[in-house]
């Protein structure tokens, strides 16, 4: 009698929450983060479009421009779609191959269709699914806080630089040009 006793005390103990929230047991959810300006999982349904050509070259803009709660690199505006750093990058030097494709084309899936999962490496070579790329020198620093075992990412044709693709990293926002380096 005594073990049955203690039961129902042990019992009535935990009702005490319940009984505190209005004695219905409700849950009041918790507030929703604001929504992101940059990653957190969105992937842009396309990829940017070729940056105008000018007749002369002019001084351009930070290719970084960028507004409060963006990161200081290349990177998709989720409420945009903005591919912010693309346009102005068009003609930098170190984003030009003197032998593009090299090593052939990727020949896996381009877009929002498909992700791909890091499977390893480091910014001078990585993989996934028997693929593997190197991302382009300048572009190096913005790769610093890539998890290259981890990562999703989604690949993009690059409409301005020949020899080069588009790797959007979905958790950071983010985006790199990376080259083809073969299956």
């Amino acid at each position: 009698m005594k073990r049955f006793l203690g039961v129902i005390a042990a019992l009535s103990f935990a009702a005490l929450p319940a009984l505190a929230q209005g004695g219905r047991g409700e849950q009041h959810p918790a507030p929703h983060p604001p929504p992101r300006e940059v990653g957190g999982g969105h992937i842009p349904q396309h990829g940017p479009a070729p940056a105008p050509r000018s007749p002369a070259p002019a001084p351009k803009p930070s290719p970084l421009a960028h507004a409060a709660g963006h990161p200081n690199a290349p990177h998709v505006d989720v409420k945009s779609g903005d591919w912010v750093g693309h346009d102005v990058r068009r003609d930098e030097p170190g984003l030009k191959l003197d032998h593009p494709w090299a090593h052939g084309h990727f020949t896996g899936v381009f877009g929002p269709s498909h992700i791909y999962r890091l499977g390893g490496g480091t910014y001078r070579r990585f993989g996934f699914d028997g693929f593997f790329f190197s991302v382009a020198q300048p572009d190096w620093v913005y790769a610093n806080d890539w998890l290259w075992d981890s990562d999703d990412i989604v690949l993009y044709e690059d409409p301005d630089h020949p020899g080069y693709y588009l790797a959007y990293n979905v958790r950071l926002g983010t985006y790199v040009h990376v080259e083809f380096l073969g299956s």
